[in-house]
């Protein structure tokens, strides 16, 4: 093997690594004992299909021992959160903000590279007011169930670590949705079962 042949296997070793994962293992800050952590989307963050007390953010809530501030919209596209972030973040001022969004954006076939830009602004935001990120990837509205891949290229991009396989397997089970496009209380449960082991992964929670 020549050398210039070597050097592209390997570079393009390194690129599918920040494509298929390497992101997932990306780290934290330690998060303070009186930090909050801030759940930003649309339904899939609300809770939309369980009942009050059950969405993943209360969970989590739960899990963590931290507050989980609770700032999902229903039917809400990443335009539309990207406009409404700085003044939620403005109000909780968190330590950490978990962000999921994106879904409906997908539903309504939108340009998927807005939604891409969008969801980097929102990222952009946090990180100018020294909050970290930890971003879920939302799964394509069919059968595949298969992220877009924008989703693994933003946690790249930025080094912050994503759950990317979690609402893929939540939604592609019948008995853990209330319908075909959000969790049920169960699922919702292991949404957040899903976030904490990836925040034990990340430092941010010992």
């Amino acid at each position: 093997m020549n050398g210039k042949l070597r050097i592209r296997l390997l570079l393009l070793g390194i690129g599918f690594c920040l494509l298929a994962g390497c992101a997932e293992s990306q780290k934290l800050p330690p998060l303070p004992g009186d930090g909050v952590l801030l759940a930003f989307g649309d339904s899939l963050t609300f809770g939309t299909g369980a009942g009050e007390g059950e969405s993943y953010p209360a969970v989590l809530e739960r899990l963590t021992g931290h507050k989980v501030a609770n700032y999902g919209v229903p039917g809400e596209i990443s335009a539309d959160g990207l406009a409404r972030l700085p003044g939620v973040l403005e109000r909780e001022r968190p330590a950490l903000l978990i962000l999921c969004h994106g879904a409906n954006d997908l539903l309504r076939r939108l340009d998927q590279r807005h939604a891409a830009e969008n969801l980097r602004g929102m990222i952009r935001l946090a990180h100018e007011r020294g909050v970290a990120v930890i971003l879920i990837a939302v799964p394509a509205p069919d059968l595949s169930l298969t992220p877009p891949k924008f989703y693994s290229e933003i946690a790249a991009e930025f080094a912050i670590p994503i759950e990317k396989k979690a609402l893929a397997r939540i939604l592609g089970k019948g008995s853990l949705k209330s319908d075909y496009i959000h969790p049920n209380a169960a699922g919702y449960r292991q949404l957040a079962e899903a976030l904490l082991s990836r925040l034990e992964k990340s430092g941010a929670i010992p």
